[in-house]
């Protein structure tokens, strides 16, 4: 019988907790498996254990938009803006702005 993702996902961060991807890619898989809560937990999880991971802010942010956390979603965009600056990542940076705009 195969493994599923959410499954091989934690696997994969059991044998490496300081590899931000699989933790990225687990929660992407939970929102894209309609469980946002799971994702927004997971994604929460990653900003604290991984602040540095930039990719996170924007699905982390989208995540509790689609929640109805607006002003929680507003305030991982402002982390992820600053957190992309400071890492000189001008295309997140842009992404992460138009967010926070259209909110």
């Amino acid at each position: 019988m195969p493994i599923d993702r959410e499954t091989m996902l934690r696997k994969f961060i059991e044998q490496k907790p300081d590899d931000p991807f699989p933790r990225y890619a687990l929660a992407i898989e939970l929102m894209n498996g309609g469980r946002s809560e799971d994702a927004a937990t997971v994604f929460a999880a990653l900003v604290e254990r991984i602040p540095g991971y930039v990719p996170t802010y924007l699905h982390y942010a989208a995540t509790l938009g689609k929640l109805g956390r607006r002003d929680e979603a507003k305030t991982v965009l402002g982390a992820g803006i600053e957190r992309a600056r400071g890492a000189g990542d001008g295309h997140a940076l842009g992404e992460l702005q138009g967010a926070l705009a259209s909110l």
